[in-house]
C-alpha cells in the first residue's frame, strides 16, 4: 500500500485528488495539508511513502513547496516528494529538483499520469512530465544560455523591482557578488539592461 499525503492549498484541488487515488487499490491518503507547514509536519508525523507537493501556496504561507521539499527530504528516512504545480518555469523546476523532489508533473497532466508517476516515485523512480523532460534536456545540450540556480535567484529578485543593495541583503552576499552573477546574466542572454534581462528570461521561459 502507498501511503501518500496530499499537500495544496485549494481545497476542490485536495478533494479532487483524494477522490482520483481512492479509486485505486493500491492508495491510501494518510494526511491532507493546506499550507508548507503542515504538509512537513504530516511527512514527520504520519511517514507516507509520498508527498504530493504543490509549489505555491496562499500569500499568508511563509514558505514555498520548494522549502518544504526541502525540509521533508532533510527527515530521517524520508518520504519522496512529488511536485504537482500549475508552473513550469526554469526557475521553479530547477528550485523544486535541487530540493530534492523526485518527480515535477504539471496539474493539466491525465490522471494515468499522475497515478503511474506517484507509484514510480513511491519506487524511488524519478517523474518528469515530458514537458519539463524536454526543458531538462534542452539545459543540457545547450548550457551556454542556461543560467544556473543562483543566477536565476538574482534575476528573479531583480523583477520583484528590488536594487542591487536589497538583493545582497536579502541573499547574504556582496553587492559586487550581485553585480558579478547579473554581468554572467546579460552576456548569457545578450542584453545590456536589468528590464531587457528580465524580459528575455520571460520570453524564454526561464522566469514566469
Amino acid at each position: 500500500m502507498i501511503r501518500l499525503v496530499v499537500a495544496d492549498d485549494h481545497p476542490i484541488v485536495r478533494a479532487g485528488l483524494v477522490a482520483l487515488f481512492a479509486l485505486e487499490d493500491d492508495f491510501t491518503i494518510v494526511a491532507e495539508a493546506d499550507t508548507p507547514d503542515r504538509a512537513v509536519a504530516a511527512a514527520e508525523r504520519e511517514r507516507p511513502d509520498v508527498v504530493l507537493m504543490d509549489l505555491q501556496f496562499g500569500a499568508e504561507a511563509s514558505s514555498t513547496g520548494a522549502d518544504a521539499t526541502r525540509r521533508i527530504r532533510a527527515l530521517d528516512d524520508p518520504p519522496h516528494v512529488l511536485v504537482l504545480t500549475n508552473y513550469d518555469s526554469d526557475s521553479d523546476i530547477l528550485g523544486a529538483v535541487e530540493a530534492g523532489a523526485s518527480g515535477y508533473l504539471l496539474k493539466d497532466a491525465p490522471p494515468h499520469e499522475l497515478i503511474a508517476a506517484v507509484r514510480a516515485a513511491a519506487a524511488g523512480e524519478s517523474a518528469l512530465a515530458p514537458v519539463i523532460a524536454t526543458r531538462l534536456l534542452n539545459r543540457l545540450r545547450a548550457p551556454r544560455v542556461s543560467l544556473s540556480s543562483r543566477e536565476i535567484e538574482v534575476l528573479q529578485l531583480v523583477a520583484a523591482g528590488r536594487s542591487n543593495t536589497e538583493i545582497a541583503a536579502e541573499l547574504f552576499v556582496s553587492e559586487t557578488t550581485v553585480k558579478s552573477h547579473l554581468a554572467h546574466v546579460f552576456t548569457k542572454l545578450d542584453v545590456a539592461s536589468r528590464t531587457a534581462a528580465v524580459s528575455e528570461a520571460r520570453r524564454r521561459g526561464i522566469l514566469r
